[in-house]
């Protein structure tokens, strides 16, 4: 069994806790412990899931039997925590983004490759059956060639989200709506209709809540096939809603809302998949269900086992990094910008 640890036992920490349990009764993990400087989180860590603690992450990295890390810390965090990890010779899943910015996003993807481990970034929503349905389809060429590839965040967070210190800050996060919440079906919607050229876009921040980040966005893409597309991202829409990814072809549509996809092909029959359209668009982020992410655990277990690289490599997650960057700089100077 591989041997997992993790570092940071906040509000990321359930999805991936209920996934390594589902793990650890399959035999395909052994989960080592979690490690935090902060004594309540490691005792609220331990009571709920029955797994050993590290008051430290040099203690972590040093236990024995560890190969995997999960680090799920705040993003500009991200980078010394994966290199540590790489450097006691782990392999590392990164919770999203892979980054405070792309520069180091890009830093960390350079350490894995030159390390020769596997380094993964947590983007769950590409795990989703409805969203691999359509992944398939579109690789497959069965809605042709794609002309408009759009996409709608418009979620909700309450204060006592924002209450958190630092939370929507950039010193904190790194950026606001599009890089800690829209990143999620930002990304997805790249792994579906492929690179972005150019983008137009606008983000402002909002006078409901004090924070030095964007929670309203919106942007023109212009894909590399020739795609067009719009992107409406915001945290201001009470009291939240399912993301939406609409992609229209010459030879179909399909509409994925969560994890509901309607898929229209000429000649063929509507297909529709619905595991269900609520998520974490709402006051409570993580209110989803942690199947993807058990699936995507399993990507990097079978990546690490085969000794390959995983689909959801961090490479793959630098992509939708360059394009928020792009987005805001076009936001600041009202032209395109290239991601």
């Amino acid at each position: 069994m591989i041997g997992v640890g993790i570092v940071g036992l906040g509000m990321a920490l359930k999805p991936h806790a209920l996934a390594l349990r589902d793990l650890t009764a399959a035999g395909r993990v052994r989960v080592v412990g979690g490690a935090a400087p902060s004594a309540e989180r490691r005792a609220a860590f331990t009571a709920a899931w029955g797994w050993p603690t590290f008051a430290s992450v040099e203690a972590l990295l040093a236990a024995p039997g560890l190969d995997l890390v999960l680090i799920l810390t705040p993003p500009a965090t991200h980078l010394p925590l994966g290199e540590a990890a790489l450097a006691a010779g782990r392999h590392i899943l990164v919770e999203k983004p892979v980054e405070w910015d792309a520069a180091r996003a890009t830093a960390l993807a350079d350490g894995v490759r030159r390390a020769g481990r596997v380094g993964a970034v947590v983007f769950q929503h590409r795990f989703r059956p409805a969203a691999r349905r359509l992944k398939q389809v579109v690789a497959e060429g069965a809605l042709g060639d794609l002309l408009s590839c759009s996409a709608n965040i418009r979620w909700w967070r309450d204060e006592a989200y924002f209450a958190t210190p630092g939370r929507g800050m950039k010193a904190r996060d790194g950026g606001g709506v599009l890089l800690t919440q829209a990143i999620h079906t930002l990304d997805l919607l790249l792994h579906l209709a492929g690179p972005v050229a150019g983008v137009r876009g606008i983000a402002r921040t909002s006078p409901l809540r004090a924070i030095d980040t964007e929670d309203m966005a919106a942007a023109a893409l212009r894909f590399t096939s020739g795609a067009v597309g719009a992107v409406d991202a915001t945290t201001v829409a009470r009291p939240g809603f399912p993301e939406r990814i609409e992609i229209a072809g010459t030879r179909g549509s399909a509409v994925l809302v969560a994890e509901r996809l309607d898929l229209h092909i000429a000649g063929q029959a509507p297909e529709v998949i619905d595991h269900g359209s609520a998520g974490g668009g709402g006051a409570d982020p993580m209110a989803f269900d942690h199947g993807p992410h058990r699936a995507m655990i399993l990507e990097v277990l079978d990546a690490i086992e085969a000794g390959r690289a995983p689909s959801n490599d961090i490479a793959t997650g630098l992509p939708v990094q360059r394009l928020i960057e792009a987005w805001l700089r076009a936001s600041d100077s009202g032209r395109e910008e290239a991601p």
